[in-house]
């Protein structure tokens, strides 16, 4: 066993007065960039602060590191394959607490931070929900001091960027890498080889022996780790986010490119980029399924064979590893880490099958974020077996010591052994990789209460009874830092006038706001800064997209990933049948309102896509007519990500939380509009049920079929039909949908669309539908109502403070990882 013990001198604190920050920027700038002040631009700028902030994160990355090493303590590996990560510029600055300093060290060089850190690219490492609290956990685990690396791909071009052309989402590459990342680090030390396909031999010449195999794969690659320091907040601790690019070991075929096959001498290279290239390939095909497989196994491999290597570098005996190393495992995307580690111990450690297994167990954590069958992956048993041919055995050597247990020890009958069993036989036979994740893990959460109980009673039922101390829950959390402090600064100037500043350390205490919702010098207060967001939010749009929108409207806002669950088509619906009102009855009071939409959908569903062409039909024919007088406007942002989230959510006023119950998993942008005072509608879906809990049932607008009714009314025989007919402004509104009034130039355009509400409505459009447009009546005769509207928005944001990140991670730490944060 080798252990690094520092005897180096700790570097002395960097100075960090304005004057000192000045001369460094101007400094890294000549050096780095090689020019003067007079010559640099904007980019050039932006470089310069990043590296004189990088400088004095190192310092305390590598204090961190060490710390761990030295005192021999357990960290938590956090295994996604998501990361949105944002800009991280200001990140790094605010949490430094280095902001003031930094601003008026660029003033006096006449630069404006504020301008400079636009021009930093979203980072494109995810897509929605799973890769933003990914990264909101890697800035907690710093924040409460919980040791810590995250594992990902360093994706090229992520999932893609969006624009909309004819009202139609087109899918650009995200080029983000483009001028280099200045915030990583290249270990070329820490390169691994990953495998895939190839033969499994037994190591005795007879096949017999123990447990150990022989993989010999047909094709070998590289995994090379970047390194991304994660400050923590005032900078206690800065922790690793550790992204894995993939590199052939034979770059180029020379004797093939010599004898003119140009192509073919590049293809291990090109199979190579295309793993770290596209996050969530299109998997409705064949050679999708397949890409998205081997992105799975590269970095879960990778990251295994690290966190090994590292244990037995500083701890020596493998078997020790539960008591050193937390793997969490992000959903299912690498589930298939179990396999592998019972490859790494079996056939490279030499433990037996049991041995292995007791060392596994006890190591890994499952989170679940998804009770939708097609997200809880599953792989058909011949494309895992040829990629994963040493793996498949190992699926089966547990799938066996599974079911022999649930047999002989807890009597399970045939249907419950079909239900748990690691391979699904009701058709094509398939490897169910949540079902692995949850046989190899001691430790399965999910991220809402009413999510993680629709677990034990559906997709995990029988897993439960079988372990039934396995399953908890960890309410999801976002990171009050970003989320609040530099998204909304007005805000927080605000509350720190008004309670103090215990809130920046500890977000519950923005309970003490209570006591303040109802004064109206606070309110008037509070509508300034709302009013001063929703004019950014309106400058913005102008610039981007040409558009006018007035800042006294309600902002009515639901920025999500396109899905049908989440319904986005019932907001539309909803618009439409307020717009025909308007038109209908010119002489009621209407309250002006701005509907914002904002999400990419998955390129190969084509009904996400097709939702967003009618937001966009729909806000084209609203937004031209005469007859609405600026009553309704329907906008449709492109290109939502981290950095339009940070500008959208403290500009809500209504906040769209509206799936159908039982089907969000958690949630985080509830949390986030909530914090900045908006108000949600929503159903008793996810955390929205906690967030009720919290801010009290009088301060959130909930409407609709709870989990229960939804599960009642499928089982049922509900007829949608006859609801449609039964509601005139549904029926109407779908009519016209249908019939082309939004598409005349595709009069069918939807009527496959509706059709599916008609006959089945299987998300509870229908059924939805009029509590849905009484509660916007409600918001509508409550935004009239100033003083009451910003009684209750005072209060979500004095209410959520325990919808932290922090405190979930503080949860983990201590229920599930057995770290003392």
């Amino acid at each position: 066993m080798i252990k690094a013990v520092s005897t180096l001198p700790k570097p002395t604190p960097r100075a960090t007065d304005p004057a000192v920050l000045a001369a460094e920027i101007v400094e890294r700038l000549t050096y780095r960039s090689g020019k003067n002040a007079a010559a640099a631009k904007p980019h050039d700028w932006l470089a310069a602060v990043i590296n004189v902030i990088r400088d004095r994160i190192i310092d305390r990355w590598i204090a961190s590191t060490q710390e761990t090493y030295d005192e021999g303590g357990k960290r938590v590996y956090y295994l996604s394959l998501e990361f949105l990560i944002g800009r991280l510029m200001r990140d790094a600055v605010s949490n430094l607490g280095l902001m003031d300093e930094m601003r008026q060290a660029l003033a006096s060089l006449g630069v404006q931070l504020d301008l400079i850190r636009e021009l930093e690219p979203d980072a494109a490492l995810g897509n929605g929900g799973l890769g933003r609290l990914a990264a909101c956990f890697m800035e907690s685990m710093a924040t409460v001091d919980v040791p810590a690396y995250g594992y990902g791909i360093r994706y090229v071009n992520g999932m893609f960027r969006q624009e909309i052309h004819d009202g139609w989402q087109v899918e650009l590459p995200e080029t983000w890498l483009a001028h280099g990342n200045p915030w990583e680090f290249e270990r070329r030390e820490s390169s691994y080889e990953i495998g895939f396909g190839g033969t499994v031999e037994p190591t005795a010449a007879d096949g017999s022996g123990d447990d150990a195999r022989i993989w010999k794969p047909g094709e070998r690659l590289i995994a090379t780790a970047y390194d991304t320091p994660v400050v923590g907040w005032r900078a206690e601790r800065v922790n690793t986010l550790r992204l894995w690019t993939a590199t052939p070991i034979d770059p180029i075929l020379l004797d093939r490119f010599n004898a003119g096959d140009h192509l073919g001498a590049l293809a291990e290279s090109n199979k190579a980029d295309s793993l770290a290239r596209v996050l969530y390939p299109a998997d409705s095909n064949p050679a999708g399924q397949e890409l998205r497989l081997r992105q799975e196994y590269f970095f879960s491999s990778a990251s295994l064979q690290d966190i090994v290597r590292r244990h037995i570098q500083y701890f020596g005996d493998i078997r020790t590893l539960p008591e050193k190393a937390a793997i969490q495992l992000n959903d299912t995307h690498p589930a298939v880490s179990i396999a592998e580690m019972m490859r790494l111990l079996i056939d490279e450690h030499d433990l037996s099958f049991d041995e292995a297994w007791a060392v596994t167990q006890p190591t890994f954590g499952y989170t679940n974020h998804t009770l939708l069958p097609e997200a809880l992956e599953t792989w058909p048993v011949p494309l895992f077996e040829r990629l994963l041919p040493r793996h498949m055995q190992l699926v089966y050597a547990i799938n066996a010591k599974l079911l022999i247990q649930a047999r002989r020890e807890k009597n399970m009958d045939d249907r419950a052994i079909a239900a748990i069993s690691l391979i699904d036989e009701t058709g094509e036979r398939r490897v169910r990789m949540a079902n692995l994740a949850f046989a190899g893990s001691h430790s399965v959460n999910g991220v809402a209460a009413l999510h993680t109980e629709l677990m034990k009673q559906t997709v995990f039922a029988d897993l439960h009874r079988m372990f039934p101390e396995r399953i908890n829950n960890k309410t999801n959390g976002v990171t009050p830092r970003r989320w609040l402090q530099q998204c909304n600064p007005e805000l927080t100037g605000l509350l720190r006038e008004t309670i103090g500043d215990t809130f920046l350390d500890d977000t519950e205490a923005l309970s003490a706001l209570d006591a303040f919702a109802d004064d109206s010098a606070f309110q008037a207060k509070f509508k300034a800064v709302k009013l001063a967001k929703k004019a950014a939010l309106s400058n913005l749009l102008r610039e981007r997209m040409g558009l006018k929108i007035d800042p006294t409207a309600l902002f009515d806002i639901q920025i999500k990933r396109i899905h049908e669950y989440k319904r986005q088509l019932l907001n539309i619906i909803e618009a439409v049948a307020l717009y025909d009102q308007i038109r209908s009855h010119p002489e009621k009071d209407w309250q002006p309102r701005v509907k914002l939409f904002g999400g990419k959908a998955a390129p190969s569903y084509h009904n996400a896509k097709l939702i967003i062409k009618l937001a966009n039909d729909v806000a084209r024919v609203i937004n031209h007519d005469p007859a609405v007088q600026g009553l309704l406007k329907i906008v449709f942002v492109p290109n939502y990500n981290v950095s339009l989230a940070e500008v959208m959510m403290p500009a809500a006023d209504l906040s769209e939380q509206i799936s159908t119950a039982g089907m969000e998993a958690s949630g985080t942008g509830n949390m986030k509009f909530a914090l900045n005072g908006a108000l949600t509608i929503g159903t008793l879906d996810g955390a929205n049920i906690e967030i009720k809990d919290h801010v009290g049932d009088q301060n959130i607008m909930i409407f609709g079929l709870t989990a229960e009714e939804v599960a009642a009314k499928r089982a049922g025989g509900y007829n949608p039909r006859e609801t449609i007919e039964g509601s005139r402004e549904l029926s109407q509104a779908l009519s016209a949908i249908a019939s082309g009034v939004f598409s005349p130039d595709d009069r069918d355009r939807y009527r496959a669309l509706t059709d599916g509400i008609y006959d089945h409505d299987w998300f509870m459009v229908a059924a939805d539908f009029e509590a849905y447009h009484t509660a916007q009546r409600a918001v509508d005769a409550l935004w009239a109502d100033e003083p009451a509207w910003y009684s209750k928005t005072v209060r979500n944001t004095a209410r959520v403070g325990w919808f932290s990140s922090d405190r979930t991670i503080r949860q983990y730490a201590s229920e599930i990882w057995g770290i003392l944060p």
